[in-house]
Formats: structure tokens, sequence, C-alpha cells
């Protein structure tokens, strides 16, 4: 066996294959752990663990992510269903308008906010319905909010949902590839498991509870984005929203948002 090991090496081509194998594996190395990070001014190592995550293209934290969503399990206590959706019948959007009247002040009289308020006009109706909930028993933090909620019932919030969901839509078409779109809307950035933004909010798919953000006003957005980064809102189930923007640097924030705030219609206030 050695004998015949002896002759394989003292075949040039043998040889030759072997020295350029070699090579050719220091060379993509050097080129994938030294060049190409060097060329990005915001690259950091973070260690050879981190490095051959990358390599790999999988997540360095699954652990982390995984802790946080265990911690944070029940930062909502809704449960989305499909029945959620559903408008309701004229009655109860008459009876969510004349509710409604309370809200006008900071999200406008036709749910077009003038201030730094969500948009509410065409909203989808699971999206109201659990943002008032989550107020209602104190998994989402606003003091105006929270006072405003504390004295709705079940019915009011129904009814204030389906009001908000027959409005006129107020909403752009949804964003698409046919458009220049943010790399995080349109691709995310899978090596720090950030999905892109149009996998949920609209342009490819919607899921269930997720906003329609197009048009909303900027601060608004911004100031979202940077409480889930912070972790002071925490009422994304299993910190969905949380594991996203954890990642996301300032600018990428202000650029994502930027993006979604132009997007208003032409009769809309932002």
């Amino acid at each position: 066996m050695r004998e015949t090991g002896l002759y394989a090496w003292s075949n040039f081509w043998f040889r030759w294959s072997v020295v350029s194998l070699v090579v050719l594996t220091m060379l993509a190395v050097l080129v994938g752990f030294v060049v190409l990070p060097s060329v990005k001014s915001d690259f950091s190592a973070q260690g050879l663990w981190a490095s051959i995550c990358r390599a790999a293209g999988v997540p360095s934290s699954w652990a982390e992510g995984s802790a946080v969503a265990a911690r944070d399990t029940h930062a909502t206590e809704v449960v989305l269903e499909r029945s959620m959706v559903r408008d309701g019948g004229s009655a109860a959007v008459g009876r969510g308008a004349t509710l409604a009247l309370n809200c006008t002040m900071c999200h406008g009289a036709q749910g077009l906010s003038a201030s730094d308020a969500p948009n509410l006009s065409g909203q989808y109706p699971e999206v109201v319905m659990k943002q008032l909930r989550d107020y209602k028993a104190g998994k989402r933090s606003n003091a105006v909010m929270g006072a405003l909620a504390a004295n709705l019932s079940e019915p009011d919030i129904d009814d204030l949902a389906a009001y908000y969901a027959y409005l006129p839509k107020a909403r752009t078409a949804p964003t698409t590839y046919d458009e220049t779109l943010p790399a995080l809307v349109r691709v995310g950035a899978p090596m720090r498991n950030i999905a892109p933004c149009i996998s949920c909010h609209g342009g490819v798919d919607q899921k269930l509870g997720a906003p329609w953000i197009e048009g909303m006003p900027r601060n608004y957005l911004v100031a979202q984005l940077q409480a889930f980064r912070a972790g002071t809102r925490r009422n994304d189930p299993q910190a969905q929203m949380r594991n996203v923007v954890r990642s996301m640097t300032d600018a990428e924030i202000e650029e994502v948002s930027g993006f979604y705030a132009r997007k208003a219609s032409a009769g809309g206030t932002r």
C-alpha cells in the first residue's frame, strides 16, 4: 500500500493536482475571509465561529434567537385567526365609525394621520384587533392608546377594526420587484437572519397579522423599528420582528422607513 502511495506521488500530474487544490483552497480562504470583508466598511469579523457560520451560510446565533423567543412567548396573548379577516356587517361598520370619533385627533377623520400616528384607513382588520387588544392587556405600551383601549369591549374592538378596514384604501399598490427597492426590502440579509420586508408586509406575500406599512409616516416607522430593536416593544409573536431588527443598523432603519413612507398615495398626508 505504501509503495502504491509513493508511486502515485512520484507521478507529476498527481502532484500537480494536489498542489493546485491546496493553493486554490488557500486562495479561496484568503479572498473569502480577508479580501472581501476588508472592502466592506461596516464589516466586523466577530470571531472565528461567526466567520465559519458565514462561510457555511448559516446564522451564528441560533441559541440567542431561540432564547429571546422562549422568554417572550407571552408578549402577546392574541391568537390570530382567519376569521378575524372577515369584514363586519354594515351595522358593525357604522358603530365602529361612531367609536372612531375618539381616534380622530391622532389618526385623522378618515384614518389618515396628519401627525406621526399610523394611518389606519384600509388597514387589515386583524391588525387593528391585535394591536388594540395588546394595548388593552398592557402588552404594548403607550400612555394614550393604553388609556383609550382600557375601556373598549371585544365588540368595540371588532367594530373599530371593521370600520377602518371598510374605509377607502389609502394604501398604494403593493411593492413589487418592478421598482427600485432597498436591499432589505427586496431580499433581506440572510446571513444576519433578516427576512425581506415584502415577504410579510405585502409585495410578495402578506402574513396574517402583518400590517400594511406603505405610506405610513416615516417617523412612526423609525420609532417602531427602533423599539423592536431595543426590546421596548415586545408584542410581536415569538419575537419575530425583534429577531429581524436586532442586527439592523440605524442607516438601514432610516432607509427602509423612508422607502415605505415615500409610497404614500397622492391624496395622503405623507
